[in-house]
């Protein structure tokens, strides 16, 4: 048997079962050169829908469609042989009925072949989830601060600084739990309810920005490799990738502009006629 079909992928349940355990490293990835890097150490890969923001430059993740989301998914999935992947349910795809959402998410499902689909929203959602793992889809639920919904939050702003509001939060995360959502990201909360949140349920929650008491924790991969302009106050970099891109671009132009590119080394060498 070779090496490569001794590789099983990890699955919903499998992640499910690490809750109060090891924690869950996940990370987003939209390309199967940086998904292949990422499997390496990931349980989880997530093809979030902030692809809209820091691939095509859109000022947040409304714009995303479902086509583009399925389109990157394939990538990932080539480039992946170990870790779950989980793609994003864009806006406007599962909000109008668990019909639409069923529908969207089987799309996902068949046409990539990874093995979840994530959805924004709590108790509101709640019913949806509901209908979509009863048949059969895995789902990873996401509270808190919600990107889709940036519209009508007004800007992306820390979730939960009032005590008085943590029962929303709390309720919410309750809510997709009983729903059978298989694990909950947590965005953007103040840490002492991120914490309360994943003491109170019983499915693995996933924080980003939220607390170190989270059964894992995630990070866009762009943010953390400091290839994006501007990211999150609670992300920490963990490279600065831009600057070194940027200056093997420049040395490039000054190369190319100066004909010292490309040198012999770099052209298939002329063929000598045979004596």
């Amino acid at each position: 048997m070779s090496a490569q079909t001794d590789i099983r992928r990890l699955t919903a349940p499998d992640i499910r079962a690490r809750k109060g355990g090891e924690p869950i490293v996940m990370l987003t990835s939209y390309h199967a050169h940086t998904a292949r890097l990422v499997d390496q150490h990931a349980d989880v890969i997530l093809v979030g829908d902030s692809l809209g923001m820091v691939m095509h430059g859109m000022e947040s993740t409304v714009p995303v469609t479902l086509d583009m989301m399925i389109l990157q998914g394939l990538a990932v999935m080539r480039g992946s042989k170990r870790a779950l992947v989980v793609i994003d349910l864009p806006f406007g795809a599962y909000e109008e009925s668990r019909e639409q959402a069923f529908r969207s998410a089987a799309r996902i499902l068949k046409e990539t072949g990874c093995g979840a689909v994530k959805l924004e929203g709590g108790a509101r959602m709640a019913d949806t989830i509901r209908f979509l793992t009863e048949r059969g889809v895995p789902v990873m639920a996401h509270v808190g601060l919600t990107p889709q919904s940036i519209n009508a939050l007004g800007s992306f702003k820390a979730q939960g600084r009032d005590r008085a509001d943590w029962p929303v939060f709390l309720a919410d995360a309750k809510a997709v739990a009983d729903a059978g959502a298989f694990s909950v990201v947590v965005e953007a909360v103040a840490e002492p309810l991120g914490r309360e949140i994943t003491q109170a349920v019983a499915i693995p929650t996933i924080g980003i920005g939220a607390s170190v008491a989270c059964d894992g924790q995630v990070l866009v991969l762009e943010d953390m490799l400091g290839l994006t302009p501007w990211s999150p106050k609670f992300v920490k970099r963990y490279g600065e990738l831009g600057p070194h891109i940027a200056k093997a671009v420049e040395t490039y132009a000054q190369e190319v502009r100066s004909r010292a590119f490309p040198g012999p080394e770099h052209t298939y060498a002329e063929k000598k006629p045979a004596k």
